[in-house]
């Protein structure tokens, strides 16, 4: 039986089709590399120890290497689906997905990723201690309370309950003794 030009036409089309997924996959592989190497490089150059550059220079080598691999499978993968392998799409996905998860572990493991997170959480909480300040400021200016002020208010608060509480006391232990007499 030979093949009708619709039969040739859907596989021409299948294979234009998987042609077109892994070439987008590639593409997309190669740009996520390089943001990758991009913003690796920027945190590198901002490390200041020849250990830490060191060490993060060995941990994109690692990531590098698992992007590599993952896209190895890739054409593996491809091979077996082009010699009519059933293999599943989401499989694709998982390759990249794992791989990714990967690479960012390589990388968040070294001691410039360490330095360079504490020292954004350290920019970033001191942003905030800024914008609280203001905060208060205007709000202050607007005579409207503030967070502090209502704290401030309820340890007033308690303080008096704890000194109405001791007075209470006192005044039953002096009602105690009067009429014991």
């Amino acid at each position: 039986m030979s093949d009708t030009p619709t039969e040739s036409q859907n596989w021409n089309a299948f294979v234009e089709q998987w042609n077109e997924q892994f070439m987008d996959a590639v593409e997309q592989n190669m740009e996520a590399q390089a943001q990758f190497v991009e913003s690796w490089s920027e945190a590198v150059e901002e490390a200041t120890g020849e250990d830490e550059i060191a060490d993060g220079v060995e941990g994109y080598a690692r990531a590098y290497e698992a992007w590599m691999t993952a896209s190895n499978q890739m054409v593996e993968r491809l091979n077996d689906v082009a010699e009519g392998e059933d293999v599943e799409f989401e499989e694709f996905r998982d390759i990249w997905l794992n791989t990714a998860n990967e690479a960012f572990k390589e990388v968040m493991s070294t001691t410039a990723f360490a330095r360079l997170t504490g020292e954004t959480v350290g920019d970033v909480l001191e942003l905030q201690q800024r914008a609280d300040e203001a905060a208060e400021e205007t709000l202050h200016t607007l005579s409207m309370p503030t967070h502090s002020d209502v704290v401030e208010v309820g340890d007033r608060l308690v303080e008096l309950e704890r000194r109405q509480h001791a007075v209470e006391t006192k005044l039953e232990r002096v009602l105690e003794h009067l009429e014991e007499e």
